[in-house]
């Protein structure tokens, strides 16, 4: 498979992230009540950190919670690599000011 080809599946799977929502956001199965966690709420995030965020930011696309371990204070410089759609930075900025 060459690299256009990949490049454009991915393109395709998060358009349709970005357009139907993420693939944990509905229950799929027969069973259960429909009702799941927010997908960072899982990373460990803190509620109240989540409350604050922009509706509809949480995607369901991390795999990881960096701010667990950062131990931000105010006053401190945060560098966003540009890798995501923005999720920690909006956390990182209200926590340094």
């Amino acid at each position: 498979m060459n690299s256009n080809k990949i490049r454009d599946q991915v393109r395709y799977a998060y358009r349709k992230i970005a357009q139907e929502g993420g693939c944990c956001l509905v229950a799929r199965g027969c069973c259960g009540t429909g009702k799941v966690d927010s997908p960072a709420m899982r990373l460990g995030y803190d509620p109240n950190d989540l409350s604050v965020l922009p509706e509809g930011s949480d995607l369901g696309l991390s795999y990881s919670n960096p701010l667990a371990l950062a131990e931000l204070k105010p006053g401190e410089v945060v560098l966003d690599l540009g890798s995501g759609a923005g999720f920690d930075v909006f956390i990182a900025a209200r926590k340094v000011g």
